[in-house]
């Protein structure tokens, strides 16, 4: 497996390494301090698996230099790294289609539980930002009246083609723990399913939503979790 592990502070880039090791026997690592040696490295060598990167680093205001990479290595899945821990942050780097977030001041044992979810295949991001602005039902009481909350986070607009009322009861169920962070082997002990329906359901829920991966079904599940609880 290649990874590219982009970040200004060598610290965090050994740390980084580190945890990959320990997850991956097999691993080339290549670092990059700013965005413009992330773009060269990237350009060199296409098939990076993996990149880890800063939101903030020289060369690029916040955001700009994801953007950047996003758009002109569309294909290569990106984990942010940040030391931001509000769920804007969280929400504006979904919208780019990253497949992790996870902050800086994470203990090593939580970055290690986050990667190994996106190496699985998942979508990664701390519970407990999106718990703070959502605070959401208890996951065994989704399908009751959700308790009042903040309003969740601004999202794209809701058209035909975003209708939770296309989805079935348990669709609703599966994709709200999608939105507190639950990975899909949770989901699955918590619904009483089996992994392979919960993935048969984010599925469907993916297609009758218009969606193109997970992190968009994660970003709308978030901003939309107090309708997906109570209609569930």
């Amino acid at each position: 497996m290649k990874i590219l592990i982009a970040d200004d502070h060598w610290v965090v880039r050994e740390s980084l390494k580190q945890v990959m090791r320990r997850l991956q026997q097999t691993l080339d690592v290549f670092e990059a301090e700013t965005f413009a040696e992330a773009e060269e490295t990237l350009a060199v060598h296409p098939d990076i698996d993996l990149m880890l990167v800063d939101l903030v680093m020289p060369g690029f205001e916040e955001f700009d230099g994801l953007r950047r990479l996003r758009a002109t290595f569309p294909d290569t899945p990106v984990v942010v790294i940040s030391v931001h821990e509000d769920v804007d942050h969280v929400m504006r780097s979904l919208e780019q289609g990253v497949i992790g977030y996870i902050p800086k001041s994470s203990g090593g044992q939580e970055i290690e539980r986050a990667l190994e979810r996106v190496l699985e295949g998942e979508v990664s991001f701390p519970r407990r930002i999106i718990e703070r602005s959502n605070a959401p039902v208890a996951p065994k009481a989704i399908g009751a009246p959700a308790r009042p909350a903040p309003p969740a986070p601004a999202a794209p607009a809701a058209g035909p083609e975003r209708d939770a009322d296309l989805l079935t009861a348990r669709e609703r169920d599966v994709l709200a723990l999608l939105g507190q962070g639950y990975s899909v082997k949770r989901i699955a002990s918590e619904l009483d399913l089996s992994s392979q329906t919960v993935r048969v359901h984010l599925g469907n829920v993916m297609k009758k939503l218009n969606m193109r991966d997970r992190s968009e079904a994660v970003h709308y599940a978030i901003s939309n979790y107090e309708a997906l609880a109570e209609r569930g």
